[in-house]
């Protein structure tokens, strides 16, 4: 398809563009950082965000979603990007959503995408168990225990884990780590017995936890989609993740170069406006071409989405590889071109590169997705 916005896509990137860079700019994500607030998201904002329509942008519209899809999603993510706007909403109306819609039973369908679009529920994914991300390595263990099941052991870098009201754990019903067989999703109350969640400070100043689970207890209406078959499904809805959290990088790398370029036409040193040195010239030529090469990949891999593609595996994790390389190269020129101040919090190029190295590791590193794309491809 052509890399192109349809009119109604434009709308909606145009509106969440007036709302990210005038209700929660960048000053935002500073005074929840500066006022270690315990939440670590504005609730007004993410009523704001809700009001809009945004939470319920992937749910259709029979359960009270706006039904604009992968594409829609992404766009509003890119606009997210670009101000580092700190809310609920990958963790909630990406993932949390996302699963729901792929797995759910009807009655879960019915009964949690409405409180999602509405902002009553929030949820996280607790999946990743060591330092780098492997979806089939899971090794907590879903013993079975009457009609039910019961989960013990540990899950690490939760997305907003410690403000969900429902998690999403991803456990093992047989098999051993490693394998794609045997696992299965359950939805679990934070608040249940057995549930201990510890919030973390990440150096990007958002937020994560370590969820543990001590013999908590779920029953089978509690599985989100087949028991010991969840693998295809998740890694569906993590392909969406993945997509997402690109396109959000995006937003970034977007705002770091418009940020940047500005400060080249403006700051003088003997007397020069440094942007006519041709050594910046060349690594900012640099940096718009990357910005560019991101846009058309993750357009693709939301287009991809939109249109339920055979390639969407491919596709996702060339946009996932490609832009967190990209955004490492382009959050480094915009801390080095601001010179010394650019070391400093008072621009906010620091902000964006710690976001940008977060980002990187979220669902997979370039590594992870490099290795994935060579063996999809049969290499």
């Amino acid at each position: 398809m052509a890399l192109v916005l349809t009119e109604e896509q434009t709308m909606l990137r145009d509106m969440a563009k007036d709302f990210f860079t005038e209700q929660v700019p960048v000053t935002n994500l500073r005074k929840l950082r500066d006022e270690e607030d315990d939440l670590g998201y504005d609730k007004e904002v993410w009523q704001q965000i809700v009001e809009l329509g945004f939470a319920g942008i992937l749910i259709p519209e029979e359960h009270g979603g706006t039904g604009f899809g992968p594409m829609g999603l992404g766009i509003v993510m890119t606009e997210a990007g670009r101000t580092l706007a700190a809310s609920p909403l990958y963790s909630t109306a990406v993932l949390g959503a996302g699963l729901i819609m792929a797995a759910g039973s009807e009655g879960q369908k019915n009964d949690l995408l409405p409180k999602i679009a509405s902002g009553e529920l929030l949820t996280a994914l607790a999946l990743e168990e060591t330092n780098h991300h492997n979806p089939a390595n899971v090794a907590m263990a879903a013993e079975k225990s009457g009609d039910g099941y019961k989960l013990s052991g540990e899950k690490k870098f939760v997305i907003d884990g410690h403000i969900a009201d429902k998690l999403i754990v991803v456990a093992r019903t047989s098999g051993a780590a490693g394998d794609t067989q045997g696992l299965s999703m359950f939805l679990v109350d934070a608040d249940v017995k057995g549930v201990s969640v510890t919030r973390t400070h990440m150096v990007d100043s958002r937020n994560a936890a370590i969820v543990s689970l001590d013999g908590v207890e779920v029953s089978a209406d509690d599985a989100l989609g087949g028991i010991g078959a969840a693998y295809p499904e998740l890694e569906n809805v993590l392909d969406l993740g993945r997509a997402c959290i690109a396109a959000e990088m995006l937003g970034g790398a977007e705002a770091v170069f418009d940020t940047t370029l500005e400060y080249l036409k403006e700051r003088k040193q003997f007397g020069v406006i440094i942007g006519t040195f041709q050594a910046l010239k060349h690594r900012a030529a640099e940096m718009f071409c990357e910005v560019e090469i991101c846009r058309s990949v993750v357009l693709e891999a939301l287009s991809a989405l939109d249109e339920r593609r055979n390639d969407v595996p491919a596709v996702t994790s060339l946009a996932k590889a490609r832009v967190g390389e990209a955004a490492r190269l382009i959050t480094n020129e915009g801390v080095q071109m601001h010179g010394g101040i650019g070391m400093t919090d008072a621009v906010d190029m620091g902000l964006y590169l710690k976001r940008a190295r977060v980002q990187a590791q979220m669902l997979g590193d370039s590594n992870f997705h490099r290795a994935r794309y060579a063996d999809l491809g049969g290499y």
